[in-house]
């Protein structure tokens, strides 16, 4: 099983992934594009709460009797502003209308319905710099634990060309708190300009998983457990979403040993 799902190149659905067919147990995502003027659904299961991204455009959204107008604005998601995104709790429906050319993602998680829908403002998202040099990326965390939800987690990063990124190679796959925890991943990759790639290596300390993708634009890697570093080629800057669910709704992760010496220098 490769661990690359390829974006669908035209047409309403670009990607999708489910427990189901990631083999997994927490973490579902999926991305749509919209032209202006379409409408579309999306149903979250019983048992699952979902965090809706507007990553580009401008769409109306509704969740039962809550509804809001205007929602997004970014012509790009290497723009520097934060999404507006629209948290939803298990057996709710997304109605979202497009009000220009779209694309959003929802993410989703085991749930059973202790949070309402709520809109998420860009201005509550911490936006933040993480590494230096040619390691340094950009943070904006949209569903952070500190914000209410029971499983999903979420956050964006833009990283700039010729750069690294979740770098040095980290893991979160083993029950071991407060040193780390056990959360499934999956990256939504963006390209700028589009026809350009991404590397993206995934490996265990066993190496029972080593895989090395090239990544397409809008394409998504799974990563069930291990390391999961990436990298952009001279060029061009790269964009990633993250979904993380696990057992524990903490993030805390275990550096690769053989990598750290670098974050002394």
């Amino acid at each position: 099983m490769t661990l690359l799902v390829k974006a669908m190149p035209t047409g309403e659905a670009i990607v999708k992934v489910t427990p189901q067919t990631a083999h997994w147990k927490h973490v579902g995502f999926e991305a749509r594009r919209l032209a202006a003027g379409a409408t579309t659904r999306i149903e979250l299961p019983a048992d699952r709460e979902g965090c809706l991204v507007i990553l580009t455009g401008t769409v109306d959204v509704r969740v039962g009797e809550a509804s809001w107008q205007g929602l997004g604005g970014r012509a790009s998601v290497f723009d520097d502003t934060s999404p507006h995104a629209v948290y939803a709790p298990p057996s709710s429906v997304y109605e979202i209308v497009a009000s220009t050319d779209a694309e959003i993602a929802v993410a989703s998680a085991p749930a059973s319905g202790k949070h309402g829908v709520r809109h998420i403002e860009p201005s509550t998202m911490k936006r933040s710099v993480r590494g230096t040099g040619a390691n340094t990326r950009y943070v904006c965390d949209i569903l952070p634990e500190t914000e209410p939800a029971e499983s999903l987690l979420v956050v964006e990063v833009l990283t700039p060309a010729g750069h690294s990124s979740s770098y040095p190679p980290h893991k979160h796959d083993t029950d071991a708190l407060p040193e780390e925890s056990v959360l499934e991943e999956t990256y939504y990759h963006r390209v700028d300009p589009p026809q350009g790639f991404a590397f993206q290596r995934v490996y265990t300390d066993t190496r029972d998983i080593d895989e090395s993708m090239a990544v397409g634009d809008h394409d998504v890697v799974m990563v069930p457990r291990g390391y999961h570093p990436v990298v952009m080629p001279h060029g061009y800057r790269g964009y990633y979403l993250n979904v993380m669910a696990g057992p524990r709704r903490e993030w805390h992760f275990r550096n690769d040993p053989a990598h750290e010496w670098m974050i002394a220098r």
